[in-house]
């Protein structure tokens, strides 16, 4: 089998490429791609080397979904995301499994044991397969229990911190603080993509690779140079928090939710 892998986070990607080797040797991995734009220009051009495709949901430069929207792709898909939000719409796009992250070698073996099971007539979910798998999502959706505090390090101590009281995480030489609103500084023995998956995305927001921060530390938004956004937060970091003009209208409507 011949799979691709569309992920932004080089992390998730080394972890999914760990566990798909561990899980059959003879899986070949024959690219990885981490945007929108790469996603489309080669597989639109490559489209006879794949089998099947392990797909992030929220990329770089926009929802995955959009490269559906520009090419065909008649391959089953496996989506890997933080969110649960995308469920419904997912299946919408040759979706054979939906894994929230942080995801382990159980899910992805139980993920590759579906698309082997099914039949190379039946790859393309039918009409009443969709039905049924709405009809689920609708009814029972997908539970998800988000991280109510961290275990942190601070003067030579570890305690409790309540994830309420983080205004933001930063990310600094692959060590991760924690800033509380009276800018206290904490530091977390987790990355920023493992703190993504274990929190509340409707509370908390990714703006960058170095920056996750929750909307109540959010004073305002500037505008900036090339459609970007600068998030002004409280305490004050050092850096300007700045979101790319590709995940500007994914943060206005997540502040507007």
């Amino acid at each position: 089998m011949n799979l691709v892998i569309i992920e932004d986070e080089p992390a998730i990607v080394r972890n999914l490429e760990f566990s798909i080797n561990e899980i059959d040797s003879s899986i070949k991995i024959v690219k990885t791609l981490s945007s929108i734009k790469e996603a489309v220009k080669w597989l639109s051009t490559d489209v006879n080397q794949y089998d099947l495709l392990f797909m992030d949901i929220r990329l770089s430069d926009g929802l995955s979904f959009e490269i559906f929207e520009t090419i065909t792709i008649l391959t089953p898909v496996i989506f890997i995301t933080a969110y649960n939000d995308y469920a419904l719409e997912a299946f919408k796009f040759n979706g054979i499994d939906y894994i929230l992250k942080p995801f382990d070698n159980i899910q992805i073996k139980k993920a590759l044991d579906k698309y082997e099971n099914l039949s190379h007539s039946t790859r393309e979910l039918s009409s009443s397969k969709m039905v049924e798998l709405m009809n689920y999502f609708k009814k029972y959706g997908f539970h998800q229990e988000y991280k109510k505090s961290y275990l942190v390090h601070y003067q030579n101590k570890l305690i409790p911190l309540d994830i309420d009281k983080i205004h933001w995480f930063y990310t600094s030489q692959e060590i991760t603080y924690a800033y509380t609103e009276n800018g206290t500084k904490y530091t977390i023995d987790a990355s920023l993509e493992k703190i993504q998956a274990e929190i509340n995305p409707n509370q908390f927001y990714r703006a960058n690779r170095q920056y996750i921060v929750q909307r109540k530390a959010i004073k305002d938004i500037d505008f900036y140079f090339n459609g970007r956004l600068v998030l002004n937060v409280l305490p004050k970091p050092q850096d300007k928090i700045i979101v790319s003009k590709a995940k500007a209208t994914e943060c206005k409507k997540w502040m507007d939710i």
